[in-house]
């Protein structure tokens, strides 16, 4: 049904969670495709016992490059991109076959809604030592958002034509920070409009571990910062929160595929500030070079 991708970063007893939530609460069977970053505590070894492929790397290739070796061994039509600490849902899959074949066309972003560390509040324990799986599955369909236009990033569900069309994440943006605006960027390009939250679609978010864990290392790197947000105004020179605002319009209630934005009063004065960060980004601090960064 669907190839679901999973980089993950010596994270084993949450990566267990998430496999056996998709396994216990999906209606259909699905390919499980983990990219493992080093892998030190075993990951490798209960993969292999589960009869799970996976790619790896024996560096912290990062989620970019991680989802992109991974997704090349895919054999579903359709790339679903999580994260090692999600537990997904009952019946997820069910609900976003339904959104697929609603569509009718393979032209769209979809993405899930995430439960504690996301749009809704519902604390069911941030580390697995706390998790309380009882209280979440007796309780998470009452905790509602709402169909939103734009995305919450993960998890996400693409076809695997479409991804390789864009080339996947763009893997400048290691370890990961503006890689997702930056392949909603790409699909727009390519036509898409349907960008799209599912707030039936939900998963439990325990919230960013290996970056809480990671957080401060000295040579470890899992989170970037402003980093991500100056390459994508350097590539596409326009801001992350301006793309958001006026092309994807997220977090609105959701009201069907997207138009080109209305050039008001409000777009052209911050497209007018997002020119001058730009110029201050690229020509005076000089960020390109300073970082090196070849953006094709």
């Amino acid at each position: 049904m669907f190839s679901i991708i999973i980089p993950t970063f010596n994270n084993v007893e949450y990566l267990k969670l998430c496999i056996s939530s998709i396994e216990k609460n999906s209606k259909f069977e699905h390919e499980i495709i983990p990219h493992i970053n080093i892998g030190d505590d075993g990951t490798e070894e209960f993969l292999k016992n589960k009869n799970i492929k996976y790619t790896i790397t024996n560096y912290n290739a990062g989620i970019c490059e991680g989802m992109n070796k991974a997704s090349k061994i895919a054999t579903s039509n359709y790339i679903l991109y999580a994260h090692d600490d999600f537990y997904f849902c009952p019946d997820w899959d069910e609900i976003l076959l339904n959104e697929v074949k609603k569509i009718k066309h393979n032209k769209f972003y979809l993405s899930g809604i995430m439960l504690n560390n996301g749009p809704i509040k519902f604390n069911c324990g941030n580390e697995l030592k706390d998790f309380d799986e009882e209280k979440l599955l007796k309780d998470y369909k009452m905790a509602n958002h709402y169909d939103f236009q734009g995305s919450t990033w993960a998890p996400h569900l693409i076809h695997k034509d479409l991804w390789d069309k864009v080339g996947g994440f763009s893997e400048e943006y290691f370890p990961g920070t503006g890689s997702d605006p930056d392949l909603n960027m790409k699909l727009w390009k390519e036509g898409v409009r349907i960008f799209k939250g599912i707030n039936n679609f939900k998963v439990y978010h325990f919230g960013s571990i290996v970056t809480r864990k990671y957080k401060n290392h000295p040579t470890i790197k899992t989170e970037s910062g402003s980093r991500g947000a100056k390459i994508f105004l350097i590539k596409w020179r326009i801001s992350i929160s301006f793309f958001k605002e006026f092309f994807l319009k997220s977090d609105k209630i959701y009201e069907g595929e997207l138009s080109n934005p209305r050039k008001t009063m409000r777009f052209l004065f911050k497209l007018l500030l997002c020119k001058i960060n730009y110029f201050y980004i690229r020509y005076l601090y000089n960020f390109r070079n300073r970082h090196k960064l070849i953006i094709k």
